[in-house]
């Protein structure tokens, strides 16, 4: 089976709720995640975390691997799965409530029609005995979809517009589609419903750097289209940098900083922001001047229960942050939670 066209969307049909009458960017739905806290067996993989994502934004959060930022995900779909829990928090999305006190039909509804959600891993998320069509029927009803042949079309149009021929990979199983293939399905499904808050989790894992751009073209002109609302999860700065508007950064369950993309990036003020920023490989240029991180992640039985969860692999450790657990607040357009930055700040104030 092959792909046409370089995955590029061509048809502004796509977003023809907007001309509807359905939502736009700006009615899209804003996010509040507040004191959320979640644990596994009463180990915490996401502390006190607070969050908003802006109506028709797209809001990334990066961080090494056990960071927490799958689990912070999941919460926005309280999926959480034992042993895990939502132990503290909320997540208050607009024109549906509290997430975290939703049940049963009320929570079924939910997912897939309100909010969409792209897997990390694109083939687990794919059923391997059944072919895209029935998986795409099957969700249709779920949801007791009325008109399951508009719902075909509805999909067809979506894979076509990336670039894919819809006929074909309907009547496909996964192991017939590529891996960008695979992750174009699991965008077609999250929103072939008409979800207007999206989440991609890891959306370019394990895909070849043409795929990858293909990707994220897709990401940045659907979201436009739909007036969607998109959180994007993932491990690569270069992803975020590349669409997002907005950018927290996540270690140890705790977020450390966040704000606009672009101030983010170009004046880190977080120790471990700094950190990524600078390990990563440049494409051109000395190659030495990339520099990991000293030191490993903590994993969830080894998080701090006081103190700054990266004191251990911090260039800038000061007493106060063995014992203390930093505050996050603003500084300029950032929000970070840092005792180095608090102290920096207070001797400028005082100079």
């Amino acid at each position: 089976m092959t792909e046409r066209s370089e995955g590029t969307i061509k048809s502004s049909t796509l977003g023809r709720e907007n001309a509807e009458g359905g939502l736009t960017a700006q009615q899209a739905p804003g996010v509040r995640i507040s004191g959320l806290t979640v644990t596994y067996n009463d180990l915490p993989a996401v502390r006190d975390v607070s969050l908003t994502l802006e109506p028709g934004s797209i809001t990334g959060i990066v961080g090494e691997s056990g960071s927490g930022k799958s689990t912070l995900a999941l919460s926005l779909l309280n999926a959480v799965q034992p042993p895990g829990k939502i132990a503290a928090g909320s997540v208050e999305i607009d024109g549906l409530g509290n997430v975290v006190e939703f049940q049963g039909e009320q929570l079924r509804k939910a997912r897939g029609a309100k909010i969409g959600y792209v897997f990390q891993a694109a083939q687990n998320s794919l059923n391997p005995l059944k072919t895209v069509g029935k998986q795409l029927l099957d969700l249709g009803r779920s949801h007791s979809v009325e008109d399951l042949r508009g719902l075909v079309r509805e999909a067809k149009e979506l894979l076509a517009r990336m670039g894919l021929d819809g006929a074909r990979v309907l009547d496909s199983h996964q192991h017939e589609l590529s891996g960008g293939m695979r992750q174009r399905v699991g965008i077609m499904l999250a929103l072939v419903l008409n979800a207007h808050l999206v989440v991609l989790d890891e959306p370019t894992t394990a895909l070849d750097m043409i795929t990858q751009a293909n990707i994220l073209k897709i990401v940045r002109e659907v979201h436009a289209e739909r007036g969607l609302t998109t959180l994007v999860i993932t491990h690569d700065i270069g992803v975020v940098a590349e669409v997002a508007d907005r950018l927290a950064v996540m270690y140890g369950g705790r977020l450390v900083e966040q704000g606009p993309t672009r101030d983010v990036l170009a004046k880190p003020s977080h120790p471990y922001t700094t950190g990524l920023i600078r390990a990563i490989p440049r494409l051109v240029g000395d190659l030495d001047e990339a520099r990991a991180l000293p030191g490993r992640p903590p994993t969830l039985a080894t998080v701090p229960k006081q103190g700054c969860v990266f004191r251990e692999r911090c260039a800038l450790r000061m007493d106060v942050c063995d014992t203390v657990d930093p505050e996050a607040v603003a500084h300029g357009s950032r929000i970070v939670a840092c005792h180095a930055v608090d102290w920096a700040a207070t001797m400028k104030e005082h100079a």
